[in-house]
């Protein structure tokens, strides 16, 4: 399991919005600084499907696929998700937000995910979460940067 905190200057309306809009949520959501996003797809309800296909420099189209297990605008998120060419399975992760100051936290968990993935994993939401108010100006990726 890895437990990852950020602040954002954005209200949690914003900071929750962004995971569930496809035009914002395609620049930062599985989006690296050299990729291409070629598919965004977001059927934003419980059950409810997400897929982002980005092609990336020397490992060709990577799949992020997932679905909606719980959302409760704008304070929790929670979808499982998958990477089906690079590992079986799925992690769970859990989104939550409050109201900080002027802005507000974001706490994610990520769970169910082989151990020797972990380091890389907890590395890769920090970076996505950082591009998270970047991608409303279209900044494709910002976090990789």
């Amino acid at each position: 399991m890895i437990e990852i905190t950020h602040q954002y200057d954005a209200s949690p309306e914003k900071v929750f919005d962004a995971f569930l809009t496809v035009d914002v949520a395609r620049h930062f959501l599985f989006a690296t600084a050299t990729g291409e996003m070629t598919v965004a797809e977001i059927e934003p309800r419980v059950g409810g499907h997400f897929t982002f296909t980005e092609r990336r420099p020397h490992m060709g189209d990577v799949r992020h696929v997932g679905h909606y297990l719980d959302i409760e605008r704008p304070r929790r998120l929670v979808f499982n998700f998958g990477v089906p060419q690079f590992a079986p399975g799925a992690s769970t992760v859990t989104i939550e937000i409050r109201a900080q100051g002027g802005g507000c936290e974001l706490v994610l968990i990520a769970e169910n995910m082989p151990a020797e993935h972990l380091e890389g994993v907890r590395d890769a939401w920090k970076r996505i979460l950082a591009g998270l108010l970047p991608a409303y100006e279209g900044v494709h990726g910002a976090g990789w940067r």
